[in-house]
């Protein structure tokens, strides 16, 4: 088991290599397009699940997620040799809808502010 410090900064040489990786390597027209937001390994180091987003939001995540399946070998194979560890962390991969989150929330926002100034006119 590593301390929680240790496997922070693997997670962070993860996303690094991951997003090096996605732009120079990835063939597959499935990941086009598509943004590695986070990692997180456990301590014991046996899974790293890689959070990703796209610009099309939630519409592709099946294809993405086909597309990162088939991709998983190499993308596991390559992050092993460019990151220095006894025994390599199986991937998983799920999609982050943090974005569309705040996409929504940035609309109430709007939203409510738009209706502020009309109340405000009519006063």
């Amino acid at each position: 088991m590593v301390s929680q410090a240790r496997a922070t900064r693997i997670a962070d040489r993860m996303q690094e290599e991951l997003a090096d990786l996605m732009i120079k390597e990835m063939n597959d027209p499935r990941l086009l397009g598509v943004s590695i937001t986070g990692v997180e390994v456990d301590r014991e180091l046996a899974y790293a699940t890689i959070f990703y987003s796209c610009i099309e939001g939630a519409t592709r995540v099946d294809e993405i997620q086909a597309g990162f399946e088939h991709a998983q070998g190499y993308l596991r194979s390559e992050l092993a040799h460019r990151i220095d560890l006894r025994v390599f962390p199986r991937l998983r991969f799920r999609y982050d809808p943090t974005f569309e989150h705040a996409e929504t929330i940035e609309r109430l926002f709007a939203s409510l502010d738009k209706e502020t100034k009309q109340r405000g006119k009519r006063e």
